[in-house]
């Protein structure tokens, strides 16, 4: 055998190896939609806040936190329908299990993070501190890509340190944390999903 040839069997076998210790079909498409559907979500609790708080102090109170939180929540769950159903697609498209050793290996590891984050933001917004919670969010999110990306598309994890630099700057000027927050999860998520739909999901 040539040595090209031993380096295509190389490459073939590595290859093989990430495959089976990784979940390798996530969509870049949902995360464009993901970020989309925060963009959306940003816009409508921001007209909600301008026109409906208490003077220009910008008090979430009443019915307009929960209106807030009811658009954040729906923009998560949104983002989660989407990416399963677009992820299992892929994951057919290429005769791949969704379900599996590698799968449930990546959802332990980026739902313990979110989940430890999500809670501690709703203690944030219990005590009036909303400032705060822009930053947090984008940190606990930033590191549940960190923590998941051994067991995926490892390019994941640049996306989670840009968000937890971004989160790191929203925590330092709380002034901006909501801005901050449409750049993490809107602008930046449609950038980066749109740079792995091309980079994986049209070979």
């Amino acid at each position: 055998m040539s040595e090209k040839d031993y380096l295509k069997d190389i490459s073939e076998i590595k290859y093989l190896m990430n495959k089976s210790s990784r979940f390798i079909s996530l969509s870049g498409l949902s995360g464009v939609l993901a970020g989309i559907y925060a963009l959306i979500g940003a816009a409508i609790a921001y007209w909600l806040v301008i026109n409906f708080s208490n003077g220009t102090l910008y008090i979430f109170y009443g019915w307009v936190f929960w209106t807030v939180m009811f658009v954040l929540f729906m923009v998560a769950l949104l983002s989660a329908v989407t990416g399963i159903i677009l992820t299992t697609r892929k994951a057919k498209t290429n005769n791949e299990k969704i379900w599996d050793t590698s799968s449930k290996r990546l959802l332990y590891n980026f739902l313990i993070p979110l989940a430890v984050g999500g809670v501690y933001c709703l203690i944030i917004l219990s005590q009036g501190r909303y400032g705060q919670t822009g930053g947090l969010m984008l940190i606990f999110y930033g590191l549940a890509l960190v923590s998941a990306s051994k067991y995926s598309i490892g390019d994941i994890k640049y996306l989670g340190f840009i968000q937890i630099i971004l989160g790191l700057i929203a925590s330092y000027y709380p002034g901006y944390g909501f801005w901050l927050w449409v750049l993490g999860f809107g602008i930046m998520h449609i950038i980066y999903g749109t740079w792995m739909h091309f980079k994986y999901d049209t070979k």
